[in-house]
Formats: C-alpha cells, structure tokens, sequence
C-alpha cells in the first residue's frame, strides 16, 4: 500500500470533529408569571446545561435583574414580574462572562478559585481567564 492509501484508511477511521458553532446552544428559559412573582421552571437544568453551580448562575441573575428571589425544587422563583426577554438577555451575558472561554470561543470551561480570584479554566485549548469573583 502506498502512502496516500494508509492516510486514506486512517481518515476514514478517524472520528470527524465538529467545527461548528451550533454545537452549544443556550437553553431559553421556561416559566410563567403568579401574580407579582416570576417562575423560572427550567432553571436548574440551564445551569446544569451550562455546567455551572445554581447557586453561582441564581446570584448573578438576582443581581443582574435587580430583584430578590430563591430556588424551590428546580425552579427560581423571582419576586418581580420580569419578562421573559430580559431573562434570556441576562442569561446570555452570563454565558459569556462565566461559561465561553475568551480564547477559542468553546463552552468546555470550568470555574475555578485560586486564593481570592476566580478563573475560567477552557479544557479544550487550556487558556485560562480570570473573571469577577464579586457577583
């Protein structure tokens, strides 16, 4: 077998990579309002979706959105009535702040604490990022 033929059959076992960017969409939120209350239904599973602790992402969105509120079960329940828009809008702000790495764009990062600060860790191309560790 010549050289072009080996390359060939190993090409065709190689698993292809995908290069595009619809690999990570970011989940819209789910929920309704109860008289002066938002409820976010599908909360715990954007943050799980986005591989982030509630505790971390619900701070930074009580903060954003001006508003009080906690989380019952999987659900966040905001003491506002806020729309739905301006949610997804915040939730898109923390995607980029706290989720895609800076360097290579990817979502395959993890938070991580050194002394005081807090870093964003990419495992796919190991750059490293710090961020506001305030929120």
């Amino acid at each position: 077998m010549t050289y072009e033929q080996l390359l060939e059959q190993a090409y065709k076992k190689v698993k292809q990579v995908d290069t595009g960017s619809a690999r990570f969409e970011i989940p819209k939120v789910q929920g309704h309002f109860e008289g002066k209350k938002t409820l976010l239904t599908n909360f715990v599973q954007i943050a799980s979706h986005l591989r982030r602790k509630p505790e971390h992402f619900q701070k930074f969105m009580l903060r954003e959105l001006a508003s009080s509120g906690q989380i019952e079960g999987e659900r966040l329940v905001l003491n506002m009535k806020v729309p739905s828009a301006k949610i997804n809008q915040k939730i898109e702000d923390y995607v980029k702040e706290f989720v895609l790495c800076k360097e290579c764009g990817k979502p395959d990062t993890e938070l991580t604490k050194e002394d005081r600060l807090a870093f964003i860790h990419c495992l796919a191309c190991g750059a490293k990022h710090s961020v506001r560790s305030k929120i």
